[in-house]
């Protein structure tokens, strides 16, 4: 077993050496070169030599890295391959930011400005070759993967509220000793009684005991009950909160793959889950295609509760799932408003609460639980942080600079991440990065899924750990929420310093402490969203560190930013019509 794992990972680095020789002759950065041979295959070098704008498939490469390769090849500009993988790659670029769709018109238009002759023949050729899907009905353009995504969700969902066994509502009754108020125990009730339900609601307003009262009330009726969210930590917050197994979804669904391989789930339709009811928290962070993974592994019969807050930051991956099937109507939606959290937390419950209605109020007059620490720099921001995170925070609250989270929105500049990070490394865990700019002790982040095919621990894009060995391979073992998982040092790309990380990547966790910086270089990308998810990663003391002025009050009163176009709602709304049709 280990000869032949060693003789297929020399076969994958052979053909990424082949590959990276295309791009060394063409002066491209090496980097891309993994992903293309894992997307490739075995002929990846002939299919490149072909068409170079086949490199774009890696996942890693934009189109001018793409139009240099085929310059070096001598293949001409006006190649009739270019044209379909222009469109493919704005599509591509559409979905980074997001969207599952893209504006038909907007989109040729696009097109024509890199140089296509004929936008609506390379549109139409990338159609035929199934990679993307053109609905006529609205005038969109979609990747075909998620066009594929979005059908499967929204079939899914209505296939699995037709099909539940429902337990009579008359069998169902909440304990009155819980502690629920009445519509959390209708919340709880629906869970049982129909077939998809949705519960939202902000941080304090028993999201959690709701959940646990579902949790019992399906142990009293025997269901056999499957309890998930998208990260490590969220996963073990559940588990801790409702007193019950739970797990990644990743794991769940049985994730097989990685970033440049694409991945698979084991659990599908050809085997579901083993589970009368399914509860997913953290829902707002599902993407389309993992949500189609979940929904297809569904079986006829299955309850599934989405739980979340579509008043967070959307997913990381394209599409807004939560919020489209709240928005579609077609399930029962319960939203917790009423605020309970009055203990340690209560008031970044409070604070949070505010957010979410768009008014952003004063910090409290005493107490230590919300600190706001100004600043007027970039530079003097990154001091701040680098105070709060190593001295104040520690001496003054006696929680370890190991339990404090720093969040960003940005990467660069003074306190965005690179440099937040290389500055908390030497004064936190200072070494010479031995392994690929790694050492024991340092805490990182993965930045990509990646579950190993034999079934070994992996990890999930946003996963948090500490490494705590070398591995005999190069690699290094991380200890991660769920669990310690030995990263080969081909995948250590896929992992980044974690001290401070950005409000996307924090989605779905939370700390004991919090630092959440706001400098200048994030003034266009604040929203609400975005300050509602930073404030509430965090659990018992929560620094502000504002270097914004008065973009903040602004961007909390911007209810939702930038909004993506999906073609969920649309879908959701047509399988329903069509199932009661």
């Amino acid at each position: 077993m280990r000869a032949d794992r060693l003789a297929g990972n020399f076969h994958d680095r052979s053909l990424t050496y082949d590959v990276a020789g295309l791009l060394y002759a063409a002066e491209l950065p090496l980097r891309p070169a993994a992903a293309a041979a894992a997307a490739l295959g075995r002929d990846a070098v002939a299919i490149l030599q072909e068409d170079p704008w086949r490199l774009l498939d890696g996942g890693e490469a934009d189109l001018a890295a793409a139009d240099r390769l085929a310059a070096s090849l001598g293949v001409p500009r006006d190649a009739p391959s270019r044209g379909p993988a222009v469109v493919v790659d704005l599509l591509e670029r559409a979905a980074r930011a997001g969207d599952t769709a893209a504006d038909l018109n907007v989109l040729l238009g696009a097109v024509s400005r890199q140089q296509v002759a004929s936008p609506a023949e390379a549109l139409q050729a990338a159609a035929d070759s199934g990679r993307v899907e053109v609905d006529t009905d609205d005038g969109s353009v979609a990747l075909g993967r998620l066009a594929v995504a979005e059908s499967s969700v929204a079939e899914g969902l209505v296939r699995l509220i037709a099909t539940a066994e429902l337990t009579s509502a008359d069998d169902v009754v909440v304990d009155p000793d819980s502690g629920l108020d009445d519509q959390q125990a209708a919340a709880a009730a629906l869970a049982l009684t129909t077939g998809v339900s949705v519960l939202t609601g902000g941080p304090g307003t028993g999201k959690s005991r709701t959940v646990a009262t579902i949790v019992a009330l399906a142990r009293t009726a025997k269901l056999r009950i499957a309890l998930a969210a998208p990260t490590g930590r969220a996963a073990k917050r559940l588990e801790e909160l409702v007193d019950a197994p739970a797990s990644t979804l990743h794991r769940l669904l049985g994730a097989q793959g990685t970033r440049q391989t694409g991945g698979t789930f084991t659990r599908d339709e050809d085997w579901p889950l083993d589970a009368d009811l399914v509860v997913v928290d953290e829902a707002s962070m599902l993407d389309a295609e993992l949500a189609a993974a979940l929904v297809e592994a569904c079986a006829d019969g299955t309850r599934l509760v989405l739980v979340g807050d579509p008043a967070q930051l959307p997913s990381v991956g394209p599409g807004r799932v939560l919020a489209d099937l709240v928005d579609a109507g077609i399930a029962p939606v319960t939203e917790l408003q009423r605020l309970y959290r009055h203990d340690e937390g209560g008031a970044i419950a409070a604070l949070g609460s505010a957010i979410r209605q768009g008014t952003l109020p004063p910090p409290p007059d005493a107490g230590h639980e919300v600190v706001v620490v100004p600043a007027r720099t970039s530079a003097e921001a990154a001091h701040r942080v680098r105070q709060l995170v190593t001295d104040s925070i520690p001496r003054a609250l006696g929680i370890p600079s190991g339990e404090v989270q720093v969040v960003t929105p940005v990467h660069r500049g003074d306190a965005g991440t690179e440099a937040l990070n290389a500055a908390l490394k030497q004064l936190l865990n200072s070494g010479p990065g031995a392994i690929s700019g790694f050492d024991i002790g340092d805490r990182v982040i993965a930045i990509a899924n990646r579950h190993p095919p034999d079934g070994s621990p992996g990890f999930a894009n946003g996963e948090v750990g500490v490494v705590t060995a070398t591995a005999v391979d190069g690699g290094l073992v991380v200890e991660f929420p769920g669990g310690p998982v030995t990263v080969p040092a081909g995948a250590l790309a896929d992992l980044r310093h974690g001290w401070a990380i950005t409000v996307h990547r924090a989605q779905g966790s939370e700390w004991p402490a919090v630092v959440a910086v706001l400098p200048p270089e994030s003034g266009g990308m604040l929203t609400r969203p975005l300050v509602y998810t930073a404030v509430t990663r965090a659990q018992r003391h929560l620094s502000i560190v504002p270097a914004v002025g008065g973009q903040l009050p602004r961007a909390v009163r911007d209810e939702r930013g930038r909004p993506r176009r999906t073609r969920l709602r649309r879908l959701l709304a047509e399988a329903a019509e069509g199932a009661l049709a």
